[in-house]
């Protein structure tokens, strides 16, 4: 049985649609090597069910699983290009914060408007 998550139910569609096409990618890789989707489940040691959901584009589906799978596909280094890190720590060099950002991990009044 899945958990339900009130933040997955809010989804917008700008977030579900690219999971959706990220799924139908890993189908499209599954079905190249002409694996079914018991066989692929089977390697990633999931459920047929589980991989169905990874492959509709399921957002409560494991993040753990997707890696898994990528790398079964031997598509693991694409995960690496999934929000590139910022020009400061993509030069492996520390960023540091301005006074006027406040301390790590308080949110600011402006930013409670939700």
């Amino acid at each position: 049985m899945s958990r339900s998550s009130h933040s997955l139910s809010t989804l917008s569609v700008q977030t579900i649609e690219p999971l959706e096409r990220l799924g139908l990618r890993l189908r499209a890789h599954r079905v190249h090597r002409e694996w079914t989707l018991s066989e692929m489940a089977e390697r990633l040691l999931c459920s047929p069910n589980t991989l169905r959901a990874l492959e509709s584009g399921k957002p409560g589906t494991s993040i753990g699983l997707l890696a898994h799978a990528l790398w079964l596909l031997g598509e693991i280094d694409s995960l690496d290009s999934v929000a590139p890190a910022p020009a400061g720590l993509a030069a492996k060099r520390r960023v540091r914060r301005s006074a006027a950002q406040g301390a790590a991990g308080v949110i600011a009044e402006d930013e409670r408007d939700f």
